[in-house]
């Protein structure tokens, strides 16, 4: 198999004038893309996980954020961010896993969370749609994990599902508005006071769909300065990679659709995404 390891430029054989632009002899200068949730620790990847990686540089993808929700997946996802110079981790207790939480799982967060490679807490929150865990032991989960970030100064990668007015009403008393609520799907009335209390939004494939007009108006609403861009690999693959394991190669058609439904460029949206996604994590700005 060829190294496809990056260079040091970051981007394999094309360079990344980071946080800007891909140089692509084929295409010229584009914008860069950053994938600000996926999960390629995923058995899903087990087979072709470097030739993921690969593709994603060639798409023009110069950074992945890869999300740790369980005890287990802490590990992978530092082991991946060592193999990777590209990819970052996000390491947290997803609220399926709350009845898990106790003081020392959170001394084992805690400590996982000094790695170099962390830029931020998550994905914790509240999930009302299924009931993995006692929906008071996820609020103690919840609330004890907006603490810690406080504690540590990390940004939060926010997941709700059928709890949204509630996730918003905690992270509002709490005073944690530093963060992102990913993959939102909730109410414009929701979405408004998200922004309201300076959180960010991202949103994904389904944003492509036909029918999808919900999350269409969603990618109106949101202000370019509060939107990220995410895949939630190997989940919610685009309209035209609908049916197939979803990877960052696909990011871009996420960003052509809120391209498409704003009226404006997708390079404007990726340069914004981009930019907005960096700030909020911490990334570095040099190659």
């Amino acid at each position: 198999m060829p190294d496809t390891r990056p260079n040091e430029t970051g981007a394999g054989e094309r360079g990344v004038n980071w946080i800007g632009k891909v140089s692509d002899p084929t295409q010229g200068v584009r914008p860069m893309l950053i994938d600000s949730h996926a999960h390629l620790d995923d058995a899903a990847f087990d087979d072709n996980r470097e030739a993921t990686v690969g593709r994603a540089r060639e798409a023009g993808v110069g950074a992945i954020i890869n999300v740790g929700f369980s005890e287990a997946r802490w590990a992978t996802t530092l082991a991946l961010c060592a193999a990777h110079p590209r990819v970052y981790a996000v390491l947290g207790l997803h609220p399926h896993e709350a009845g898990t939480w106790d003081a020392e799982v959170a001394g084992r967060l805690r400590e996982v969370l000094r790695d170099s490679r962390v830029v931020g807490l998550g994905e914790i929150g509240l999930d009302f749609y299924r009931d993995h865990a006692p929906h008071d032991r996820q609020r103690v989960a919840f609330r004890a994990q907006l603490a810690l970030a406080r504690e540590t100064g990390l940004p939060v990668v926010i997941h709700s599902r059928a709890a949204e007015e509630e996730t918003v009403a905690t992270l509002a008393e709490t005073g944690n508005s530093h963060g992102v609520l990913h993959s939102f799907s909730g109410p414009l009335a929701t979405a408004e006071r998200a922004l309201a209390l300076g959180l960010h939004l991202s949103l994904t494939g389904p944003v492509s769909y036909p029918k999808a007009e919900h999350q269409r108006e969603l990618a109106r609403l949101i202000p370019l300065d509060r939107l990220l861009l995410e895949t939630d690999c190997p989940y919610l693959a685009p309209q035209a990679r609908r049916g197939r394991r979803n990877e960052p190669a696909f990011l871009r058609f996420t960003a052509e659709a809120i391209a498409e439904a704003r009226g404006v460029s997708v390079e404007e949206v990726i340069t914004a995404t981009t930019t907005n996604t960096s700030k909020l994590f911490g990334l570095p700005t040099q190659p």
